[in-house]
Formats: structure tokens, C-alpha cells, sequence
């Protein structure tokens, strides 16, 4: 027995207009786009951050990328106020910066929908640490919504919008790495037609938090939580499906789908309202079950709030950290995982290195010849840390390297070394400004590396307030980087070129020993915005005198051949920076040409 709506054995209301295959991230986008959104604005983060490019790419739609997310939260406030429907997206730790503002707009409410999708990354793909955003909706106490696949994205985000302005809330969408890059078939619907907006009049008792508003306002949203408690014992946005009653399982999401895999006879209670949770249906799941079972990713928030019902769960050995699959679901019930073929073993292992021709490489590598304390920050120069560059202390969170850094000299600097914030361009306009306002403001010293390579990278190359490109390519400008930095009070700024390995070291060296308060801005474009390449480079094998120098770069070109214990280029993947020239003190790489000629004379 099946009872539920929108699934895709069920099927959405509307007129389809045809059948496609869409990501999960593509489908939230679609559906905003049907619901009659007109504005999006978001902030780039994997895996979230292809919602906003599709969306800006539908019609009779504005789209743009903020410095960050908690901006991009407000400008959907202001959409709302306004009398429009907005999507807002960012991955799970920007909903920590996008915080503030919800929390406060939970108390205030739309006027047009507001939307925001949150992509969770169980499991750390692309992220700093493992959040489950469940726990943000019961406590800012706006309602989720969580699709198991892209219908039910298209179909959910839909919905969203008209529960946003029927409980006058914000409504969070949420996501994880397999719904939102899994692509499954969709049905297109039509966008609706939505009237205009009535004529704007002011509303301060609903709108301005102050203490007297706020206040009845947070009853009011009580009023408004305890009508969402009805409708989460109505809504078919919950399915209930019963199999063998020996086993059911309440899950939500990817999770679903995995305990369909590995549970084919279980019954299921598949929540899509996550936030209230349906107390009266739970219960009536639990009670036609034998026993009863929650698997969830990342954090126990079902099973803690199932159990607050006085609902008895059974415990299940389910890991805690990372993210689930069908064989670890099975695992936990007992189950023998199917005969597969066996895993080879003998591959050897590869790690994430920097990009060949990257700009940050030898930053990284004078850092490290500097001996320096580095302070680092969210991005692809994160892999600086890893060896055999490793010329990084610390990563915490997006702008953290700045203040971090400050910290350190507050606490007497570490004794004989340097200490060297290091921090991108994109990074640097997200939330590094506050952290550099913050060390002039207080008298700090210190030096701050600022890398500079034209574009938001690591993301898929977004644009961002430094390098003036905006996500629909609209006119804009580049915020000089310079007059920024000078204007917040930092009197020693300069501009070097990272592919000039003694300028690099000279300028970390003399700012290092200064003791004013230093920023360097690194400039080079990112090496995969250089469409023409270079002839590569090759290794004259007479002239290697195998030292291992060109090895502690960690291009991915370079490797050592195993015969000879020379080094070796790839001249497919070498771009021909020119790099390892400047490392190398045997001067044996040399253009391929003048590397082929050479051999070729020899012969």
C-alpha cells in the first residue's frame, strides 16, 4: 500500500509539458522557475552551485552571485518585501553565514515566496566539515522540504514557493551530493502566471525588528508553526509505503533510495517535510510495524525527534560520520553484501595536487622555503597543505586566515618564524574584508598573501566582485584590489607576479621581516583560463643531476622515472609555465622543442 503524492509513481499536478533528464540541482531551478520565481541569487559551493547557473539561463529571469551567502539572503528579503518570488542557494556551512537574516526572517515572514536551497555534503566531498542543515530548520523554525530525487526536486521547489506564502515563511529546500548531481527523468511543467504584485504599502509592525514588533511577531510565528504542525498530518509530501510489517524503516531523501536498494521488502515512511515532523502518522507507522527503524546521514535529528514522540526506536549500528550507501545500510541490518567482482588493489595511489601551471605552486613552495606559520583559508589553495608542498598550518572556514593570523601574533607570534595569512580573491571579498578591517583597526602587523587568479575556481570558475564578472553577464566593474586594500588603512601593499619565483620569495621575505602590517596580492589568471598553451617542457636526462627539486613543486607533470630515478614530464599535461625552470639548478628542463633537438643531435 502506497499513500503519497508528487512521487513519480504518483504524478504532479499541472499540465506536463514534456519528459527530460535533469539533475537534482537543475530541477530545484526548473521548479523555481515554474513556481513563477524571478529572481535568484545565491552564492557559489559545491554541491549546490549549478542551481543558480541553470536558473540564470531560463527566461525572464535575473540572476546574480553575491559576495556571500548571508548577502544573498538579504537580497531575497528584499525581493520579498518587494512582493516577488526568490531562490536563494548555498551549501550547507553558507547557511552558517546566511544564519543571521534567517532567523530573523522566520519572525518577519515573505511577502513573496522565498525559497532557499541548501545542499548538504555527507561524507566531506568538497567541504570543510559534515553538517546536517535538519537541525537549522527546527531551530530557526522555518519548514524543509526533502526530495530523494529530481522529480521530487522540480516538484518540491514548487510546492516550496506556495507553502512560503501560505505560512508566510521562508521554506528551505534541502539537498545532498547525490540528489543534487544525479540526473533522473523530470516532467516539465509550464511557469505559472502569477499576478502583479499588489501596490507596495509599508508594514512596519511585520517588517522592522524591534523589541516591541519582534516580540509579538515571535508569537505570531508560534501561531504559524502550529498551523505547519496540521498540515505536516495532511501533506502527501510524506509517504507512507507498507511492505513485509516485520521491518520499517523512517528515512528521508538520498537515504531513501538507498534503503530501497537495501531494503526492498521493508516498509518505509518516507518524510518530505522534514521540519515539523508528522507526529500522528509516525505513530500510526510505528504502530503497524514490528519494529521500528530510522537510518539517516551525518546526524541523528529524525531519531532523537522521533523518540522525543515517545515513539520506540530500535538501535541500529549505523556509522555516525560519512555518507551512506546501500551496502552500509545492509551491513547494519545483517545483511550479506552480493557477490561483486574483487576490488583491485595494486593501483597506485594518487594525490589531489594543484593544477599544472597553477599560479599558487610557488607561492606555496617559498612559503615553505620561508619556513613560515601559514594561516590558510577555503579554497584550491587549501592544497598547499598537502605535501609535498606542505606549506599550510591551518584551514578553518571561509576568511578565516586573516583573523586567525592576527590571533597568533596576539598570542606572541610563533618564536623565529614568520606568520603569513594566505587567502584567495574570491574568499578575500566573501568574508576577508571584515578579518583585514578588523587587524587595521586593532594595530596589527603581519603579512596577508592575497591570491589573485581572476576567478572563483575551486566552484567551476564563477565570477566574483574582484574580477567584475557577474553570472549573467551583465555590465559591471573589477573592484581594484589595490585601492581596497589601501583604503582599509594597509600602507605596504604591492603586486607581484607568482610565476617569478624570486620576486615571490623576495617580497614574502622582505614583508616578512617588516614590521608593518603587509599585503601582497599575488596576480596570475588561473591556468585553466589560459586557452593557449605554451610549448612544454622536457627534462634533458644528461644534464639531471637527480637532486629531486622539480618533484617538491607536486606538479602533476612531473614524476620520477623509475629506471633511472631522473625526473620526467609528461609533455601531454605540462602547459609549459615554466615553473620547474625556476626550481631546477641544473638548468635540465628546457622547451620540448630544444629538448627534442637536442636528443635528436645526440643521435
Amino acid at each position: 500500500m502506497i499513500l503519497c503524492g508528487n512521487r513519480v509513481h504518483g504524478h504532479r499536478r499541472g499540465l506536463r509539458v514534456s519528459r527530460t533528464l535533469l539533475s537534482g540541482n537543475e530541477s530545484v531551478a526548473r521548479g523555481a522557475w515554474e513556481a513563477g520565481a524571478v529572481v535568484g541569487v545565491g552564492y557559489p559551493g559545491t554541491p549546490s552551485t549549478e542551481t543558480l547557473e541553470h536558473f540564470a539561463k531560463l527566461p525572464d529571469v535575473y540572476a546574480e552571485w553575491t559576495p556571500n551567502e548571508k548577502v544573498a539572503f538579504e537580497v531575497a528579503a528584499g525581493v520579498s518585501l518587494a512582493g516577488s518570488r526568490v531562490l536563494v542557494t548555498m551549501k550547507h556551512v553558507g547557511l552558517n553565514v546566511a544564519a543571521d537574516p534567517l532567523f530573523t526572517l522566520a519572525y518577519t515572514g515573505v511577502r513573496g515566496g522565498i525559497v532557499l536551497l541548501v545542499a548538504d555534503d555527507p561524507g566531506m566531498h568538497s567541504s570543510q566539515n559534515e553538517q546536517d542543515s535538519h537541525n537549522y530548520a527546527a531551530f530557526a523554525r522555518v519548514p524543509m522540504v526533502d526530495p530523494s530525487d529530481s522529480a521530487e526536486a522540480l516538484a518540491f521547489t514548487r510546492q516550496a514557493f506556495e507553502m512560503s506564502e501560505r505560512f508566510d515563511l521562508p521554506v528551505l529546500v534541502r539537498s545532498t551530493v547525490r540528489v543534487s548531481h544525479a540526473k533522473s527523468l523530470v516532467d516539465l511543467g509550464e511557469r505559472v502566471q502569477l499576478p502583479e504584485p499588489a501596490p507596495y504599502l509599508s508594514d512596519p509592525q511585520k517588517w522592522v525588528m524591534m523589541p516591541a514588533m519582534a516580540t509579538r511577531r515571535r508569537l505570531d510565528l508560534d501561531r504559524r508553526i502550529s498551523e505547519l504542525r496540521e498540515f505536516a498530518e495532511e501533506t502527501m509530501l510524506n509517504c507512507l509505503e507498507l511492505r513485509n510489517r516485520s521491518i520499517g524503516v523512517v528515512c528521508a531523501g538520498a537515504c531513501y533510495l538507498h534503503v530501497r536498494e537495501a531494503l526492498p521488502d521493508a516498509s518505509t515512511f518516507k518524510l518530505g517535510l522534514t521540519f515539523p515532523l508528522s507526529e500522528q502518522r509516525l505513530r500510526e507507522f510505528a504502530a503497524s510495524v514490528e519494529r521500528l527503524y530510522v537510518v539517516e546521514e551525518a546526524d541523528d535529528y529524525f531519531t532523537r525527534t522521533v523518540r522525543s514522540f515517545g515513539i520506540e526506536v530500535e538501535p541500529l549500528a549505523i556509522p555516525k560520520a560519512g555518507e551512506l550507501t546501500p551496502g552500509v545500510i545492509r551491513s547494519a541490518f545483517g545483511i550479506l553484501e552480493p557477490e561483486t567482482r574483487e576490488q583491485e588493489t595494486d593501483l597506485p595511489g594518487r594525490s589531489p595536487l594543484l593544477c599544472a601551471g597553477c599560479p599558487h605552486r610557488l607561492v606555496f613552495y617559498a612559503l615553505r622555503q620561508a619556513d613560515a606559520v601559514v594561516t590558510g583559508d577555503i579554497g584550491c589553495y587549501a592544497l598547499g597543505a598537502l605535501k609535498p608542498l606542505g606549506a599550510m598550518d591551518s584551514c578553518v572556514c571561509m576568511g578565516s586566515s586573516i583573523g586567525m593570523a592576527h590571533g597568533i601574533e596576539l598570542a606572541g607570534g610563533v618564536s623565529g618564524r614568520p606568520v603569513v595569512a594566505v587567502i584567495g580573491d574570491s574568499t578575500f571579498a566573501h568574508s576577508g574584508l571584515t578579518g583585514l578591517m578588523n587587524t587595521v583597526y586593532n594595530g596589527g602587523t603581519g603579512t596577508i598573501l592575497i591570491l589573485d587568479n581572476r576567478i572563483t575556481a575551486m566552484t567551476g570558475h564563477q565570477g566574483n566582485p574582484i574580477n567584475g564578472i557577474t553570472l549573467q553577464k551583465r555590465p559591471s566593474r573589477e573592484i581594484d584590489l589595490e585601492v581596497l586594500v589601501r583604503a582599509l588603512g594597509v600602507e605596504r601593499v604591492r603586486v607581484e607576479n607568482p610565476h617569478d619565483l624570486s620576486a615571490t620569495t623576495a617580497a614574502i621575505a622582505e614583508e616578512t621581516a617588516s614590521d608593518q602590517l603587509s599585503v601582497i596580492i599575488f596576480r596570475a589568471p588561473c591556468a585553466l583560463l589560459i586557452r593557449e598553451k605554451a610549448d612544454p617542457y622536457a627534462v634533458d636526462e644528461d644534464a639531471c643531476r637527480k637532486c629531486g627539486l622539480c618533484f617538491r613543486l607536486g606538479c602533476p607533470a612531473i614524476s620520477r622515472n623509475e629506471s633511472t630515478s631522473q625526473a620526467s614530464i609528461d609533455t601531454a599535461a605540462c602547459v609549459g609555465c615554466g615553473q620547474c625552470v625556476e626550481v631546477c639548478r641544473y638548468g635540465a628542463i628546457v622547451r620540448s622543442g630544444s629538448a627534442c633537438d637536442f636528443r635528436g643531435a645526440e643521435g
